[in-house]
């Protein structure tokens, strides 16, 4: 096939988006975008520890980090897998008739097996977890529920690179999620069913974002590029990548919430799970910033594979870790000489905290970033397998280690484990991806 014929049908003939200009175009505006959503997430839960009790704050942190560790080991997969094969497809010229079909029966499967799973499992979830409270419990349900079309639109989005509804749909999302928050805060709502109810409304009112795409149709296939990749995605190549981003996504949500979960099981202190999953905010909000960087990285790195734009490619992901490095080292800086007393009082908390136990989390995310990166560049190259080995072993290490008494502390042995953890985790993708 020609480069001509590659290019068809994308800006200057270079991939997707344009190449680098339409990399960087896509990650500025998906940038704005996700940093709003990430502090108006912040938001969300400052204002929750400060509306709700420490047990019931506790509870609600609880039920996030369920809820988001099952629907993005779930359904990430499916827009990852969305999001790489439109933006290949599209890299080739073609425009149309994109395979919908495989990755909405995987996600409808994921959704029906969660879905039986919960039924079953609604005694120890109601009862041992969310301290009998029935109304959070089928909070849990109708939101992962609710998440599978969002996820699902998101990939779609992705893969047709329009950003700018990407952005606006997450953004929507966590400004509904707020307005709970903010309603039991100034006295219109009480209780933490209130606080609680946002997270499984806020997926659903976002998606009145969807309609916007279909206004602006893409242009015609390409019909050399048709001829030469006639054939679409098959359940089996579509379940087998899926499965692998599935255990990426799996190791990956163990890092994030795997020490709140063993700090509860273990802990004899009540709310000590709740300060975990305030400190780790301080990964996890930036960590949803940098998805605007891999939300568009994944497409358009997709798209130069396809094209052998394999000079672009490099440059593209030393760009973000640059950017990542940087960005990392003056977070964690800031949270070494202030971090301690700006925690505590943005989400009361009512234990001491350490400035450089803070700034390991803050160099630890530094970590996560990178290897989310390079995770993103071996999906492109296919070597899905190869990191998912990576990511599992790593979570599996980390969970080892929140279990062990090394460290009496369990906030410090969260902050110790977390920065090594992902430290090594981003050292095992550099191999990866030096390989490939």
């Amino acid at each position: 096939m020609s480069a001509s014929s590659l290019g068809a049908g994308t800006p200057s003939g270079r991939g997707p988006a344009g190449g680098r200009s339409g990399y960087a175009r896509g990650a500025r505006i998906l940038s704005v975008g996700i940093a709003t959503t990430g502090l108006v997430t912040f938001a969300y839960f400052a204002l929750a520890a400060h509306a709700l009790e420490a047990v019931e704050y506790k509870r609600i942190s609880l039920l996030w980090s369920v809820l988001f560790v099952i629907v993005s080991v779930i359904y990430r997969p499916i827009e990852q897998l969305l999001s790489r094969t439109i933006a290949d497809r599209r890299a080739r010229g073609l425009h149309e008739g994109h395979p919908v079909a495989v990755p909405l029966l995987i996600q409808a499967t994921f959704a029906a097996t969660f879905l039986a799973a919960a039924l079953a499992a609604r005694d120890p979830l109601q009862n041992d977890l969310f301290d009998g409270s029935s109304s959070i419990y089928w909070i849990l349900v109708v939101g992962v529920l609710a998440y599978a079309a969002s996820y699902f639109a998101r990939g779609f989005l992705a893969g047709h690179q329009r950003f700018a509804l990407y952005g606006m749909l997450v953004f929507l999302e966590a400004c509904s999620r707020v307005c709970f928050a903010l309603a039991v805060v100034v006295g219109i709502a009480d209780g933490q069913t209130a606080v609680a109810l946002g997270i499984a409304a806020a997926p659903l009112v976002s998606l009145v974002v969807v309609p916007w795409f279909f206004l602006r149709r893409d242009p015609p296939a390409d019909v050399q590029a048709v001829k030469e990749t006639e054939g679409g995605l098959t359940l089996r190549h579509g379940a087998g990548f899926a499965g692998a981003v599935f255990a990426v996504m799996v190791a990956e949500q163990t890092l994030i919430n795997g020490a709140v979960l063993t700090v509860e099981a273990t802990s004899s202190d009540a709310v000590l799970a709740g300060v975990v999953f305030s400190v780790l905010l301080i990964s996890r909000a930036p960590l949803q910033l940098f998805q605007a960087i891999q939300g568009s990285l994944l497409p358009h790195l997709a798209g130069l594979e396809a094209t052998a734009g394999r000079e672009e490619f490099g440059r593209a992901i030393r760009v973000t870790v640059v950017a990542i490095a940087g960005f990392a080292a003056a977070v964690s800086l800031g949270l070494l000489v202030i971090g301690p007393p700006v925690v505590e009082a943005l989400f009361d908390i009512r234990k001491e905290l350490s400035g450089p136990g803070l700034a390991l989390v803050g160099l630890g995310m530094g970590f996560h970033l990178v290897a989310g990166t390079l995770n993103q560049a071996a999906l492109a190259r296919g070597q899905a397998r190869a990191t998912a080995i990576a990511w599992l072993l790593c979570a599996a290490i980390f969970i080892a280690w929140m279990l062990s008494p090394v460290i009496d502390d369990q906030l410090l042995r969260t902050e110790v484990g977390y920065c090594g953890a992902t430290a090594l985790l981003s050292g095992l993708l550099v191999v990866v991806y030096r390989r490939g």
